[in-house]
């Protein structure tokens, strides 16, 4: 039986969040929850990571996991907040996140007291490791190129990219971030698409080009033949002269400073100070 996959969509950052559940066993794993961050007033809120849970509560669902794709750059993790909801869940990430910690130590000044070995993660998946949920057979797939520790998600019959690729007609993630690569992007993608035709692709992100309706699921086949970045016949020096080019255009997302501070943190922000107030850093001229 494939998974039941239900989509949530954060406006805001133009994020697709998905509870990913077997029906049979009732247990269900969420991926790229959205912590909400309104960057003007420096507030909070768990509006949107609380819509999940009342999905996962509405349903008598077992949250046992919560799967982050990478250390987004474009939104706070709720995979922090969630744990403290549902602390039977495990908070998962690729072994990546050790090299995106290592770089970012540095730039926030976070010195040695932060752990840059994972371990703000209950667990770090290897590429090609396998895992279940309930009865689901899962598979992690590496697919560094955007950030070092980006993988996708293969559960059942549905692929949850990240940020690898868009939907086609948006292409794929830039790839000049700290550890960003356009060649190991390519490669990466190339990976994915040796899946099955049919296979049902899940994307991270959402910017309706053109005006069209918001959406968030693709298949193998139709990026294969339609992504207008990496489709069949775009070779490895053209798309890297593409991503390459593009990538030279593109202001910083507007929440790269506050957000991978708290990512890379497993979503957990910063300890309050003697005040009673949590602060996040914002190192000037670092980009």
């Amino acid at each position: 039986m494939p998974p039941s996959v239900a989509a949530f969509f954060h406006a805001g950052s133009h994020t697709w969040s998905y509870v990913v559940a077997d029906d049979a066993s009732g247990v269900a794993a969420i991926i790229d929850p959205v912590l909400d961050f309104d960057h003007r007033s420096g507030c909070i809120s768990t509006v949107s990571a609380q819509q999940l849970l009342d999905h996962i509560r509405d349903r008598r669902l077992d949250l046992r996991w919560i799967l982050e794709t990478h250390a987004h750059a474009d939104h706070l993790s709720a995979g922090d907040w969630l744990k403290s909801q549902a602390p039977e869940a495990r908070l998962a990430i690729g072994t990546g996140i050790r090299s995106v910690q290592k770089t970012f130590r540095s730039i926030y000044n976070l010195g040695e007291s932060f752990p840059i070995d994972g371990s703000q993660f209950d667990h770090l998946f290897a590429d090609g490791e396998r895992f279940s949920i309930g009865g689901l057979s899962a598979a992690v797939i590496g697919v560094p190129g955007h950030t070092n520790d980006s993988v996708a998600y293969l559960i059942g019959d549905a692929l949850f990219v990240g940020d690898s690729i868009f939907m086609p007609d948006g292409g794929t993630a830039r790839c000049d971030f700290p550890g960003g690569d356009a060649r190991t992007l390519y490669r990466s993608i190339r990976r994915l698409f040796a899946l099955p035709d049919d296979m049902r692709v899940f994307v991270c992100h959402d910017y309706a080009p053109g005006g069209r309706a918001y959406a968030c699921e693709t298949t193998i086949a139709a990026q294969r033949a339609e992504n207008i970045h990496v489709r069949d016949g775009i070779d490895e020096d053209a798309f890297v002269a593409l991503r390459e080019a593009r990538d030279a255009t593109l202001a910083m997302p507007t929440l790269i400073l506050p957000s991978i501070q708290v990512n890379i943190r497993g979503g957990r922000l910063p300890d309050a100070e003697d005040n009673g107030v949590r602060y996040l850093k914002l190192p000037l001229n670092s980009f």
